[in-house]
This record gives structure tokens, sequence and C-alpha cells, in this order.
């Protein structure tokens, strides 16, 4: 049996497959990927968001319809704001860029207007559900592109938590909505940032046929105590994930704010004509 790598210990701890690996520098990039909360205010190296969106516009595209756009929030008022809507995350005032990714259909809508023809597809959920798989494969080419770079980045998916403020603060016009923010600075070395186990593959692989695990045991492993561990190591607040992404999605509630995106969907604009069509679709729900 070949010793198993320490990359995959730390992605893995226990449950690590016993594979051999040799590394390349994509491979390290990706096995190591960790977020970081904690910056130095450093400005970033020249040019570098133009590096990350180059990084990003190269990731691929369905149909090639690029259906995304980016909005680079570095002033300092700019970051607090967002700072404000979305948490607050502190993180956000120290690390000199935030990226907003945004779902962009309004480039496809003027395009189709000066031509003066329709584009009634992107009044489908498909359309719109492009738009976001776009959006993150190209948040994540630009995440390994910081990476690269020796830059640290954490995802900020609380951008929809106040949906409009967040649309307001960054100009978004109808046919666009933020989904996700990408901070981006210089990790701090005081505090720095550890990669996080993950579910053991047992959980996610499935061979040919998807099969949904017999009891609690087979549907996690011993992924419970091994983010327990994680935690203490951290000096984190010690909860089993399987209690943790329970309490996350409990109630409405705790969605904290999300569970008005459909709302806040159609007021930025934007239509799906065949939910709303559809007789068992109730908008005062």
């Amino acid at each position: 049996m070949p010793e198993i790598h320490h990359t995959l210990k730390a992605r893995y701890g226990a449950a690590a497959p016993a594979i051999p690996l040799e590394l390349n520098p994509v491979l390290d990039a990706l096995l190591t990927q960790r977020s970081v909360r904690h910056f130095v205010p450093d400005a970033l190296p020249p040019h570098a968001l133009e590096r990350l969106v180059a990084a990003a516009q190269s990731a691929p595209s369905s149909s090639n319809l690029q259906t995304w756009s980016v909005v680079a929030v570095q002033s300092q008022a700019g970051r607090d704001r967002l700072a404000e809507l979305t948490g607050p995350q502190n993180h956000l005032r120290t690390a000199p860029l935030v990226l907003a990714f945004l779902a962009d259909l309004s480039r496809i809508q003027r395009i189709a207007e000066r031509s003066g023809r329709e584009a009634a597809g992107l009044d489908y959920l498909d359309t719109f559900l492009m738009a976001v798989i776009d959006a993150a494969l190209a948040a994540q080419n630009a995440v390994l592109a910081a990476q690269s770079l020796g830059l640290g980045t954490v995802y900020l998916g609380a951008l929809r938590n106040q949906p409009e403020p967040v649309a307001a603060l960054l100009g978004t016009p109808s046919h666009v909505f933020p989904v996700f923010g990408l901070v981006v600075g210089w990790p701090d070395p005081a505090r720095p940032a550890a990669v996080k186990p993950r579910l053991p593959q047992s959980s996610v692989l499935h061979l040919e046929r998807y099969r949904a695990p017999a009891d609690a045991q087979a549907e996690t492993g011993g992924y419970d105590a091994e983010l327990r561990r994680f935690q203490a190591a951290e000096g984190m607040p010690a909860i089993d994930w399987s209690q943790q992404v329970i309490d996350r999605l409990r109630d409405p509630a705790a969605l904290k704010g999300r569970h008005r995106l459909f709302e806040a969907l159609l007021g930025a604009g934007l239509r799906f004509d065949d939910i709303t069509a559809s007789p068992n679709h109730n908008t005062t729900a």
C-alpha cells in the first residue's frame, strides 16, 4: 500500500485515499486550496486585477455566451460598505480588493435591442442558472490565479443577504444580479489559514449510478470527528458538521435574508417565464 501523501491527509484526515500521488503545480494548488480570512492591508502587485480577470475569462463558458461580469471594489469606502451589508465581515475592510461576480444577462439584452431582435430565451430559469455557473467557473479560475501570485482569497456568499443594497452600491442595471463576492489580498502570516478537511470520497463519489447511503455512518463516514479535530486545532467552536448543516438550513430565518432570493431576482428585472407560467407557482409564497 502506498504511503498517503501529506496533502491528502490534510484534505481528508483519516479518510484519505491510499493512492499514489505525484504532485505537479496544478494539483498542488488545487489540493492545498484554503479560504483566507485574515489579511494585511498591503496593495496588490501591479496589474494583479487584470491578471485575475484574464484568468477568469479563460474559464469555460456555456455556448460562449459569457453571461457574467465582475465589479472590482477597491476603495476603502466601498469595501467598508460591503463589510456592513454582509456581516459585518471585517476582513473586507483590510483586504485591498473585493470582486463582485455578477450573473449578467443585460449584455445580451442590449445586443438584442440594438439589433432589433428578440432574446426571449433570456427569460427562462436555465439561462440564469447558466449565468451563475459561468460566474462560478470564472471565479474559481481567479482563485487559482490569485494563489499562484501568493495571494489569499475567500468567497463571499453574503452578497445575497441584502441583494438590493448591494446592487445599489455596485450600480448594477436591470437583468444583472450579484451572486457572490471574492475577497483578495495578502494573507496575514501571523494568522495562517489551514486546509479544511472535506467529506470522505465515499460520501460524494458514486460509480455509474447514485446510491443513497444506508445509514448516518455511511453518509458521512468519520467526518464529524475529523472536523472537530480541525476545529480544536484552529481554536474554533466545536460542532459536528451534521449539526452545522442542519442549523444553517433549519428554517427561512437561518438563511439570513436569502429566503427572499426569488423576490430580489424579479426586482432586478429578471424573469422566469417557465416558473411564473407554471400552474403550481405562487408568487406570494
